[in-house]
């Protein structure tokens, strides 16, 4: 390696050789994912010219000698070269292995999760990928000269003639094959996604500009009429209500067992008397965009997350209302609905039973839970966020007495186990939350002589599988399959909590067989459960108020 570094050491490339060099490796290496996705679809095709197909990677090299010199100047080209090496490598081993396209979505998930979740994304074969695909290009750029030996005027003049020639080659290709690259293109309008850099570059800037430059949006206070009925109040004289909302983690509807699944990963609470909604919906694809919307007064349609974070949401208007709340959060994060209510996190920087110095079971969040129930007053919803399913690193979501489905994939590089040993692990932690459920529903029966208590739960997003050649989730919402968008919903409701509410339970059941929701219901329903009166509540946005008399 130090003969290779030294040999470096003597070679000398011009800035404008760089882009050349640069946009070859970009186009046959680092695209590597898009050309292979491009080949799926080109081999479907009943007829492709030979020219076509050609033109493809030498389309990319033109574009890409075109941007890249605009970048490629003295003393700016190293730095900036060297970071998008880096980050390229990364995106391309996301992109080959996971099937993830970094959209603004994506990029907007990335920028707000936390050192835990970054990390479980690590394994040996992801930092084998970026070592050879980004850092020791990188290290090549630093290693040779670059230099330019014959003034100033010569340089511009071979950067606008380089520049130029890109372009004639692109009008080129695009005289021969447009109406090729029309079809493929409108057909898969996604490709334009998968393109290395430009794409996750164009969304970073983007997102950058909203979060850190674009004019702040005045907050907005909605439901300011909010009160509880005449009748919450009474109760909570003599019985209060006792509601914790569950909110899980990359739970997909599919693999639920109340859902139609055919294997047991609700054996905890199948007896226990909850009512699956067998139809259910996200707002989105991470829990970025899927928590913000389905907390706030927006539906999915008009979504808009500096709107979103700039008015009350349903918590706001429940505490405003005077009903006491609790978030607990083991996930890494409430995306700020929570930054206006009493908030706990679990310490997962300790060692012990329920957590390994970077993350915790979701057992971790019942501890203390009678006293974070007493310290309330009144009415109370408790938010309990799970970790759930997230993955890749799916097998430490549960402890190894849970380890119920094998073999499994207890490794974070999970393109590199079968389908088999992914879904196991999987389902693993989907039992372990139906687990976590359960032993929540047995500390509310335990206060059923104090509180009407009532559990619900509805997971932000759900995730790929191997499915298509898909993992994880984050796919853009409009390409994203049913397994990353369909989620499970379930509530379970004490008897004391059924006859305060006047539910009528035979209604609940029907809806949750045969009626479709999605998180858009959640803002309307959540105040609605918990009798809070004002003008922003929408009862034919409930799905409880049909069955309440």
């Amino acid at each position: 390696m130090n003969k290779f570094i030294n040999f470096l050491s003597y070679k000398k490339i011009s800035f404008i050789s760089l882009p050349v060099l640069l946009a070859l490796y970009f186009s046959l290496i680092i695209n590597f994912p898009v050309l292979s996705e491009l080949n799926a679809i080109l081999s479907k095709l009943d007829s492709v010219k030979l020219g076509f197909i050609i033109s493809i990677p030498v389309f990319f090299f033109a574009a890409f000698n075109f941007i890249f010199n605009l970048f490629s100047w003295p003393y700016l080209s190293r730095p900036i070269f060297t970071l998008l090496l880096i980050v390229s490598s990364m995106v391309s081993y996301a992109m080959y292995n996971y099937g993830v396209i970094f959209d603004y979505g994506m990029i907007e998930n990335i920028f707000e999760t936390d050192t835990s979740e970054a990390t479980s994304y690590l394994s040996n074969y992801s930092v084998f990928w970026t070592m050879v695909m980004g850092v020791l290009p990188a290290l090549f750029l630093w290693k040779v000269k670059i230099k330019n030996d014959k003034g100033a005027v010569h340089f511009i003049v071979m950067k606008m003639t380089s520049m130029a020639a890109s372009l004639v080659i692109i009008a080129i290709i695009a005289f021969f094959f447009y109406k090729d690259y029309s079809s493929v293109g409108r057909n898969n309008s996604y490709l334009k996604k998968m393109i290395i850099p430009t794409h996750y570059m164009y969304s970073a800037a983007k997102y950058i500009n909203n979060t850190y430059f674009a004019e702040p949006v005045e907050y907005q206070q909605i439901g300011l009429d909010a009160r509880q009925s005449n009748a919450a109040l009474a109760t909570a004289q003599s019985k209060p209500t006792l509601f914790v909302f569950v909110l899980g983690e990359t739970a997909r509807a599919q693999n639920y067992e109340l859902n139609g699944y055919d294997r047991p990963t609700n054996q905890y609470t199948r007896d226990l008397g909850l009512y699956s909604f067998q139809d259910v919906s996200s707002c989105g694809t991470a829990t970025a965009v899927s928590v913000p919307c389905m907390y706030s007064a927006l539906p999915k349609h008009n979504y808009d997350k500096q709107l979103a974070n700039s008015q009350d949401n349903f918590l706001d208007i429940m505490q405003r209302a005077g009903i006491s709340l609790l978030w607990k959060e083991n996930d890494g994060g409430d995306k700020d609905v929570a930054k206006h209510i009493p908030k706990q996190e679990i310490d997962r920087n300790k060692q012990d039973h329920l957590c390994n110095g970077n993350t915790c079971y979701d057992m971790a969040l019942l501890e203390n839970f009678d006293n974070d129930v007493s310290a309330m007053k009144g009415n109370r919803m408790l938010t309990l966020h799970l970790i759930g399913s997230h993955g890749p690193t799916y097998y430490q979501r549960y402890p190894e007495d849970k380890r119920f489905f094998t073999p499994d994939c207890p490794r974070s590089d999970i393109e590199n186990c079968s389908q088999e040993e992914i879904i196991n692990t999987y389902d693993n932690t989907i039992l372990y939350t139906d687990f976590v459920i359960s032993q929540t529903i047995a500390k509310l029966k335990q206060l059923e002589d104090k509180y009407n208590t009532a559990l619900f739960y509805i997971s932000d997003h759900g995730e790929s599988l191997g499915e298509n050649g898909l993992y994880l989730h984050g796919t853009p919402y409009s390409l994203a399959p049913e397994h990353q968008t369909q989620v499970p919903m379930m509530v379970w409701f004490s008897n004391s909590f059924s006859k305060s509410k006047k539910i009528n339970t035979d209604c609940l059941k029907h809806a949750a067989e045969k009626n479709s929701y999605s998180q858009d219901n959640i803002f309307h329903s959540m105040l609605g459960i918990m009798d809070v009166e004002t003008e922003v509540y929408n009862s034919g946005m409930d799905i409880f108020s049909r069955c309440r008399n």
